[in-house]
C-alpha cells in the first residue's frame, strides 16, 4: 500500500470550479479506477470461497479438483488486487488524483486484505473440522481488526519518507493465506496467524514498495501467481511449487522484522557511541 494522502495529492486546475456539481464520473481518476479494481479483486475473492470451497464442503458435493481450482482462484484475485494496490499509489503520484483517493484505497484495502483473507481462515478452520472452527473464527477476527487498526493508524500517523509502521495490509494478508495452504497442524498455523495480525498492528517498520523494491515486488506477486496456477492445474510439481512459494513468503514475514530490529539496535549503539565520543 503506497501513502497516496502525503504524495500526489488532488489540486483543483480551477479555483473557480464547483467540485461539487462535477459528475462522480468525472471526478474519478484513473487511481482511483485501479483502486476499485481492488476492491473488486477483494469481493470475488470472499465469492470463490464461498461458492467453490465453503458451499461444496457443506454439501458435499463438488471434485477435489474443483474445490482446489476455486481456492486458487481466491487466492490469485487477492494478488491480482495487490498488484492494483501497488499501481495505484504510483500512478496517483504521476498523474492527478481524486480527492476521494486516500478514503477510496483504504475502503478498497479493507476488503481486499482484511476481509478476504480472514474469511478464508474462517473457512479453512470449518473445512479441517467443526471443533476447530470457533478458534478459526476467533483468528479471523482477528486478522480482520488488526487490518482495520492498521489502515486507520494510517490516515492519523504521520511516519518518516519511505517506511510504514507496522506490516503493510497487502504483504500481511498474502502472508496469513501462505500460512493457510502450508496445511500445517492447525495450533502453529492459528499461532503464526495471530502473530501477522500482531505485526500488522507492531511499531515494526516497513519500507515502501518504490523504485526497485517496487519492481521485486511486482516480480514476486507474479512469479506466486505462476506457481498458484500450476498448483491449481494440477502440473507437475505444482504442489511442491506452491509449498516453497508459501514457505518463502512466510520467511519473508519473519526475516523483515529481524532486519528492522537489528538497524535499530545498531543505530542506537552508533548514537551512544557518538555521546560518549562527544563527552570526551
Amino acid at each position: 500500500m503506497i501513502d497516496r494522502k502525503s504524495e500526489g495529492a488532488w489540486v483543483p486546475e480551477d479555483d473557480t470550479d464547483d467540485d461539487d456539481d462535477m459528475p462522480l464520473s468525472l471526478r474519478l481518476s484513473i487511481a482511483d479506477a485501479l483502486t476499485l479494481a481492488n476492491a473488486t479483486c477483494g469481493f470475488l475473492a470472499v465469492y470463490f470461497t464461498t461458492s467453490g470451497v465453503l458451499i461444496p464442503h457443506l454439501t458435499g458435493t463438488g471434485d477435489v479438483g474443483v474445490v482446489r481450482n476455486n481456492a486458487a482462484t481466491a487466492v490469485l484475485l487477492m494478488l491480482l488486487a495487490s498488484i492494483f494496490d501497488l499501481f495505484d499509489g504510483l500512478v496517483a503520484r504521476k498523474l492527478r488524483s481524486s480527492p476521494m483517493g486516500a478514503e477510496l484505497d483504504n475502503l478498497s484495502d479493507l476488503i481486499s486484505f482484511g476481509l478476504a483473507p480472514a474469511y478464508f481462515v474462517l473457512v479453512w478452520g470449518m473445512v479441517v473440522g467443526d471443533i476447530h472452527e470457533p478458534l478459526s473464527a476467533l483468528a479471523a477476527i482477528v486478522v480482520l481488526l488488526a487490518v482495520i487498526l492498521r489502515l486507520a493508524r494510517f490516515s492519523c500517523v504521520s511516519m518518516p519518507d519511505g517506511v510504514f509502521q507496522g506490516m503493510p495490509c497487502p504483504f500481511g494478508a498474502l502472508t496469513v493465506v501462505s500460512i493457510v495452504l502450508l496445511e500445517l497442524p492447525f495450533v502453529p498455523t492459528l499461532l503464526a496467524i495471530v502473530g501477522v495480525a500482531w505485526l500488522m498492528v507492531s511499531r515494526v517498520e516497513y519500507p515502501k514498495p518504490r523504485g526497485p523494491l517496487a519492481g521485486a515486488m511486482l516480480a514476486w506477486i507474479t512469479l506466486c501467481m505462476g506457481m498458484l496456477t500450476a498448483w491449481a492445474f494440477d502440473a507437475p510439481g505444482g504442489e511442491l511449487m506452491l509449498q516453497t512459494a508459501c514457505s518463502m513468503q512466510v520467511v519473508l514475514a519473519a526475516v523483515i522484522p529481524l532486519f528492522a530490529t537489528a538497524r535499530r539496535v545498531y543505530a542506537f549503539r552508533e548514537d551512544r557511541r557518538e555521546a560518549r565520543a562527544a563527552a570526551q
